[in-house]
């Protein structure tokens, strides 16, 4: 049996450990292992602890012993973040906190700081204390690995009685036990670009986001396809992938200007690297948007404190958490629908982006 203690097969794709593979892992008896699990019962601490190492490398915990405490949850919801400071997050952990008060629970916010790994460590030290239900919000960089872990994590807290919600995220794959709440992304940045190019625009450069992260590649493919139905290419030196923040957009454009390529408009990846964008433009005597037009993506501050103020992608984010928890907590209900719903995207015209009427430039 492989360390995870699962192999592929049975109705839900995965086949979980047993007390009997847990016992011949840690060299005791199925009856010691189940004392262990109760409490009830002395053990020998040295053999406690062999038989907790068999239960975390067969990941068999939730398998009988949540099991077990299924029934005793603790009226909380977990919400892990990419970046706890960001307004994307934040805006989205709102809406998941508002419902989950209406709903009569507590919220624990914890961070992941965008690694993936601790991501799915969070989540398995989250599914050992009861939760209703473990929110994981925004993008993540899709893999192999990534999707067979987060599938084993999906099986695991269903077993336990919770549920795992993705966020803005696609799910890790079919008929898994979890709720998926997106937003047409792709479409977003399809509308958006469609935007630039009706005004004239066809030197469109692509500024920011973590390169393979699911949302970054999802926008530029939006844009990707909106050139092609105006019969063009999306040159490779204009996506710039990186981070997302204004320090980002401010450098990146700065470079542009400086090395090229050649571009009239700019389709930013969230709205604060259309900040800096804008910001590095306007020092290097650029007009936004006589010259250069910018749309940023998201229509959260500083959308509106921008000047010229960002046309930007209106993502319901509030909304979006609003439903993952209502999705979440009522599965069981007939009349709750689909467990996996995308919600609408709209470009919200100001003023960054005006027709095409100078050359470009470098």
């Amino acid at each position: 049996m492989a360390r995870s203690g699962v192999t592929r097969g049975g109705a839900g794709g995965v086949q979980k450990a047993t007390v009997s593979d847990v016992a011949r892992r840690a060299g005791v008896s199925a009856a010691t292992v189940s004392r262990v699990l109760s409490g009830n019962h002395p053990v020998a601490p040295a053999t406690r602890t062999k038989v907790m190492r068999a239960i975390r490398d067969l990941d068999y915990v939730v398998n009988a012993h949540a099991r077990a405490l299924a029934g005793s949850h603790t009226k909380t919801v977990a919400i892990i973040l990419s970046d706890v400071t960001a307004p994307f997050f934040n805006t989205i952990a709102g809406g998941i906190q508002r419902q989950a008060t209406l709903e009569g629970r507590l919220c624990l916010i914890c961070a992941s700081d965008g690694d993936p790994e601790r991501e799915i460590a969070i989540v398995s030290m989250l599914r050992e204390q009861s939760t209703d239900a473990v929110f994981l919000v925004g993008g993540v960089t899709d893999t192999p690995e990534y999707r067979r872990r987060m599938a084993r994590l999906a099986h695991a807290l269903n077993d336990a009685g919770s549920r795992l919600v993705l966020c803005g995220r696609p799910s890790p794959g079919d008929d898994l036990p979890v709720t998926v709440v997106e937003y047409d992304n792709e479409g977003g940045a399809f509308s958006a670009a469609s935007h630039l190019l009706s005004a004239g625009h066809e030197r469109i450069v692509f500024v920011g986001g973590w390169e393979g992260n699911t949302a970054t590649e999802a926008r530029i493919t939006g844009l990707r396809r909106a050139m092609a139905s105006y019969g063009l290419d999306l040159d490779p030196a204009a996506v710039v992938p990186g981070r997302m923040d204004r320090a980002f957009g401010y450098r990146t454009t700065r470079r542009l200007l400086a090395e090229g390529p050649e571009f009239t408009a700019v389709l930013a990846c969230d709205d604060p690297v259309a900040a800096g964008v804008v910001a590095a433009l306007r020092e290097a005597g650029r007009d936004v948007p006589g010259d250069v037009s910018v749309i940023g993506y998201d229509d959260l501050s500083p959308a509106q404190d921008v000047h010229p103020a960002l046309t930007t992608v209106h993502i319901p984010l509030t909304e979006l958490g609003r439903t993952a928890v209502r999705l979440a907590l009522h599965r069981d209900d007939p009349d709750c629908g689909d467990q996996h719903v995308v919600l609408g995207t709209h470009v919200v015209v100001r003023q960054s982006v005006a027709p095409r009427r100078r050359p470009a430039f470098s």
